[in-house]
């Protein structure tokens, strides 16, 4: 498939740092993880519609209340 977009976006540090150790285990490029992360997230979405977003949300503000 040829790739001819670019998307540039700011991540926090430890996230960066996730998705390297990541792709380091998985023997992928850093580019590849996040676009096989954003494909599924988007397929997500495609199938639930905002009850994604919330449920994401909801258990993200649960991780940081503990």
């Amino acid at each position: 498939m040829r790739k001819a977009e670019q998307i540039g976006l700011r991540v926090p540090i430890d996230l960066k740092k996730a998705l390297i150790q990541i792709a380091k285990s998985e023997d992928r490029s850093l580019a590849q993880v996040c676009e096989i992360l954003l494909r599924n997230g988007v397929l997500s979405y495609k199938e639930e519609g905002p009850k994604y977003f919330q449920r994401i949300l909801t258990r993200q503000r649960e991780e940081t209340e503990q």
